[in-house]
């Protein structure tokens, strides 16, 4: 199958491309490759790539209006659209590259996907979209509808935009609500990385909530996993339906950051020196999914405890960066 994939380049996309190159399919892949982090961790993740013979990069910014369109792509049977501008404290600082890019970006992808008849569009939301909601498990019956960072406010957009060309254009459209996704490669902001980072060097950490806040941490191959099991399952018509899906990809366990940096001491084999300090405006509690519908329609069944997936991150850090 031939898939183009935006946002190759990231944390999650460069995964999502191995996984698919692995197992046989054809990935064209885009990325603006921009110095939101270091690049030259993206280039890395390229170089990777490119030992497929088929992968194939173009550099492209798919929130440029109609550049997508003049992109020589081939032909493909889905489209996995993962690039973004990402995070709560980001978006504090610099909100207009949250609309362009989460906004702007996504409706270029579905003209994109409209006008060249792809069959399945597949793009990243987050678990920040649950907001203010306090039921747990969150659910994708959930409202949604009160998010309290601009960052979760910009993704829901992206989602109510892909429902709307889903309705408007019977477009086949899958958003998946990605919860705390960790592993190695992964991002130098994201807080696996920052914690490994400052423990390893007898730098101090800081906990913000006082480290009673819980996250689904969700390890990359698992969250792989359930992409690969939506851009496999095309939304069905069924009658009076909208072809829109949404999935929750993350691990119903939800765990405490104060347990989540012991683990991390343990696989560095150092005590951190922790700062507590109160939580950051727009980040939520606590999230905790509900993976009923992923499970029941894409076999999505996450098996990696923190146990696991922190030695594996730490293991690959301490190989790149000493």
């Amino acid at each position: 199958m031939n898939i183009t994939v935006t946002g190759c380049a990231g944390f999650i996309g460069f995964h999502a491309c191995l996984a698919l190159l692995r197992r046989g399919d054809t990935v064209f892949g885009i990325d603006n490759l921009n110095d939101y982090y270091d690049p030259a961790l993206k280039e890395a993740r390229l170089s990777e790539l490119r030992k497929f013979s088929r992968f194939a990069f173009t550099k492209v910014d798919v929130s440029d209006p109609g550049v997508l369109l003049h992109v020589e792509a081939p032909v493909t049977r889905a489209v996995l659209h993962l690039a973004a501008q990402v995070g709560v404290r980001s978006a504090l600082l610099n909100p207009g590259a949250h609309v362009r890019d989460n906004l702007v970006g996504q409706y270029e992808v579905l003209e994109y996907c409209r006008q060249r008849g792809v069959e399945h569009l597949v793009h990243a939301s987050t678990s920040a979209v649950y907001g203010a909601n306090r039921k747990l498990p969150l659910s994708t019956g959930d409202r949604v509808d009160d998010p309290i960072s601009f960052y979760a406010a910009t993704k829901r957009g992206g989602e109510l935009l892909a429902r709307s060309w889903a309705s408007l254009h019977n477009m086949r459209v899958t958003s998946l609500r990605f919860f705390t996704v960790y592993g190695p490669w992964g991002r130098p902001d994201m807080a696996t990385w920052t914690f490994t980072a400052a423990i390893s060097r007898g730098c101090p950490i800081r906990l913000h909530g006082r480290g009673r806040m819980r996250r689904s941490f969700t390890y990359i191959d698992d969250a792989v996993d359930g992409i690969l099991g939506a851009v496999d399952r095309v939304p069905v018509d069924a009658a009076g339906e909208i072809p829109h899906r949404i999935y929750n990809i993350g691990n119903p366990e939800s765990i405490e950051l104060t347990r989540f940096v012991s683990v991390i001491e343990d696989a560095v084999g150092r005590r951190a020196e922790i700062e507590f300090v109160p939580e950051e405006p727009g980040e939520m509690a606590v999230t905790e999914a509900d993976i009923g519908t992923a499970r029941r329609d894409l076999g999505f069944e996450p098996s990696t405890s923190i146990g696991e997936g922190i030695p594996r991150f730490v293991s690959w850090f301490r190989g790149r960066y000493g």
